[in-house]
């Protein structure tokens, strides 16, 4: 592969026009296939094969009046002080706001407040339902707006009003956060190179392969329905990732014009060893979002495969693209026009901290694994959920409905469940509707029972059960349990069948399937991560330890999750404006994500090591040396990959706030603390035993050349030019 590499490197530096010309023509194409081809994306989660969802498709076909898979919206109107929604003006607002609400596009339904006998105790507080006849993503913004104005005659009177529900969640925008992290990673890269041209290169490639793989996404999405977080995960990463690969190769490139190799050859070397660590680096990352596949969940599974598609892109764009941009740079790119350094040092930072560390090596362990451990501990209490009215923005018109509806009418008022009764196998219909309301009414946390809705033909019904815990409480979860199991013994007694369903319900299912598929993934990337590691460093004991390290990793990130995120620690420094339980699908993204740059760090860092210790190295130099030479990379890569992610968690929405946060204080912790102290520190340890791999394991493992080393010997031997030969 390297010798591939390397030609292919130098075939792109010769033809750079040629190569450049395709990209550019790739990217134009795609864009105007996303600005004239591009859906909309759905902010729902659902899991074909959940009870719920069941019950929706049941609803669907036997109910549709209904409009169970509709979007919904909870209109709350609150009288002023010393009125009521009772009184002739207070009744007069209310009937003149349903009105209102009738009229906005795509509402199929409003339920009356008076109707519904949605009145709080104290008459202050009525509450309306709004059903839509499209899903929550098929909503424009105009939709929303449209539904929003409804309030502005009755607001201007002096009620106030307030909307929740899904059809007012519009879909998540990042804003300008990722600028600020592109504009971290350029400082980082300055001082890395002391170039601007070489550090504009990286951030050059890596905006291109993010452009054209959010092309890409919007492109498809008029084609598939995609959760409106997918573009953002795949931006995300396609921004860490390439800016990342391409400094691995320019730092190379740098280092070969720097030795006095043409730069045409320094290109293609550049490629052919550096290359293959990104191809290796790269396949990790895609390995492990595409994985996000097996376990079960459609939109998780769009998620990964996207931003896997993005990661492929930015390493083509590192093998070809790369060096036709360096063909038309030249050797202006190793200059270092900005000097940093009044002169040059005999030792670097890198190698003093190894040192150090292989001197104080158990201490060193000791206090990295306890301060770990200990940020590792809010994770024990991580409660998953999914986002809902609480978790809006304190002045949102969600979370101002949320808490006027918890006030006046119970926390479960927010979060009411749908019970599907199918009656079609009952001998009486009518009383086994009467019982399976009852019986629903006896059960713990229940507030109320609407009287049923029955379809035309009548073989199906529909209840409205109030819990009397938030949507987000374990007592609801409980509750929707509850009423599961009741439907055995009413079907024994009456033939009827009870199904829950419901925003609520919905995410619960969503959340428990999330939470069971965690470990078995993990399992799959843990196994992953060590059998790749054995192939690329013929051993057993650094596969262990790399992996045991990335569970450290992940251990401790999300415990800083659970701190910032649900109990609510450094909120106000963070932006945090809202807390709650985690969101389900978090865990499964960070170990997939997590993992993938963790292996880049590791391929980066230990495989100097390697190359010195089989050239003869002693072990405490092989590692020293290995870490001198990777050091500075890796803390720049690692530096530009916080930033990028960080940058995200200035956004609004509070999912993607989490998600740049854990990875960004993941990769913290694994850069910093596992690979570049935990990894020297064991390293060092172990000696010679790091490397130990049994014999009969050795020989029917392929031997994978990730630094390119073979490449390199057969460039310096005397037939280094029939190889170039060949090359042209």
């Amino acid at each position: 592969m390297a010798t591939f590499l390397y030609r292919l490197g130098r075939f792109s530096f010769r033809r750079r026009a040629l190569v450049a010309a395709v990209w550019a023509a790739i990217l134009v194409a795609l864009g105007l296939g996303a600005l004239t081809l591009s859906g909309q994306l759905s902010n729902s989660v659902t899991i074909p094969g959940t009870e719920s969802q069941r019950a929706i498709d049941q609803l669907t076909e036997k109910f549709p009046q209904a409009n169970a898979g509709g979007a919904t919206a909870r209109v709350v109107i609150e009288a002023p002080a010393g009125t009521t929604v009772t009184d002739a003006k207070g009744k007069a607002a209310v009937e003149a706001l349903v009105g209102q609400l009738k009229t906005a596009p795509k509402v199929a339904a409003v339920v009356d407040p008076f109707q519904a006998q949605s009145i709080s105790p104290d008459q202050r507080v009525a509450l309306a339902q709004v059903s839509y006849g499209a899903k929550a993503y098929e909503l424009t913004d105009e939709d929303r707006q449209a539904l929003l104005d409804t309030a502005n005659a009755v607001r201007a009177t002096g009620f106030t009003v307030e909307f929740g529900g899904d059809a007012v969640q519009g879909v998540p925008a990042t804003g300008a956060t990722e600028g600020l992290g592109v504009a971290v990673a350029a400082v980082v890269l300055v001082i890395t190179f002391g170039s601007l041209l070489a550090a504009g290169i990286p951030l050059l490639t890596a905006l291109i392969g993010v452009g054209i793989g959010m092309a890409g996404i919007l492109l498809a999405s008029g084609f598939l329905e995609l959760n409106s977080n997918t573009p953002i995960l795949a931006l995300m990463i396609g921004l860490a990732v390439g800016i990342d690969y391409a400094l691995f190769i320019v730092s190379r490139y740098r280092h070969e014009l720097s030795i006095g190799r043409e730069p045409e050859e320094a290109a293609g070397r550049a490629a052919g060893t550096a290359g293959s660590a990104v191809v290796f680096a790269g396949l990790t990352v895609i390995i492990a979002l595409a994985g996000l596949t097996v376990v079960g969940i459609p939109f998780l599974g769009q998620m990964g495969v996207a931003a896997a598609v993005t990661v492929a892109i930015s390493v083509l764009i590192a093998l070809t693209l790369l060096p036709a941009i360096l063909g038309f740079a030249g050797a202006r790119v190793a200059a270092n026009r900005i000097r940093l350094r009044r002169k040059p040092v005999e030792t670097t930072h890198g190698e003093r901290w190894a040192r150090f560390v292989a001197r104080h090596r158990i201490p060193v362990l000791l206090v990295a694994l306890a301060g770990m451990a200990v940020v590792a501990l809010p994770a024990l209490g991580m409660q998953l959920g999914l986002p809902n009215d609480s978790t809006a923005a304190p002045e949102s018109t969600q979370r101002k409905a949320y808490e006027i509806a918890s006030r006046s009418f119970g926390e479960g008022s927010n979060g009411p469940l749908l019970v599907v009764v199918d009656v079609a196998a009952s001998t009486n219909r009518q009383a086994a509707l009467g019982r399976a309301a009852a019986d629903i009414q006896k059960l713990p946390d229940v507030a109320a029972v609407t009287p049923p809705r029955v379809n035309q033909v009548g073989d199906t019904a529909l209840l409205t059960v109030i819990p009397k815990s938030g949507p987000s409480s374990t007592q609801t979860e409980d509750l929707v349990a509850a009423i599961r199991t009741e439907s055995g013994a009413l079907e024994n007694a009456t033939g009827a069948k009870l199904a829950v369903t419901g925003q609520t319900a919905a995410n619960i299912d969503v959340s428990e399937k999330l939470s069971d598929a965690m470990l078995p993934y993990l399992a799959l990337i843990v196994g992953l991560a060590f059998v790749l590691l054995m192939l690329v460093f013929r051993s057993v004991v650094v596969p262990l330890k790399a992996t045991i390290g990335f569970l450290g990793s992940v251990a401790a990130t999300f415990g800083a999750v659970v701190a910032v995120f649900q109990w609510g620690w450094l909120t106000d420094v963070l932006g945090v404006e809202s807390t709650g339980p985690i969101m389900s699908m978090l865990p499964i993204l960070l170990i997939g994500v997590l993992f993938g740059l963790a292996m880049d760090y590791q391929v980066f860092l230990v495989t100097r090591m390697r190359e010195e210790h089989v050239h003869g190295a002693e072990p405490q130099e092989a590692m020293v040396t290995g870490f001198r030479h990777g050091a500075r990379v890796v803390v720049a890569a690692a530096l530009i990959m916080i930033s990028v992610f960080a940058g995200f968690v200035l956004a609004e929405s509070s999912l993607i706030q989490s998600i740049g946060f854990a990875l960004a204080f993941g990769v913290l912790v694994d850069a910093f603390v596992v690979r570049m102290t935990l990894v020297p520190a064991v390293m060092s340890l172990l000696g010679r035993g790091a490397w130990w791999l049994p014999k009969w394991l050795d020989r029917i493992l392929p031997d994978v050349d990730v630094e390119g080393e073979k490449l390199t010997k057969q460039l310096d031997e005397p037939g280094e030019r029939e190889l170039v030969g060949a090359s042209r």
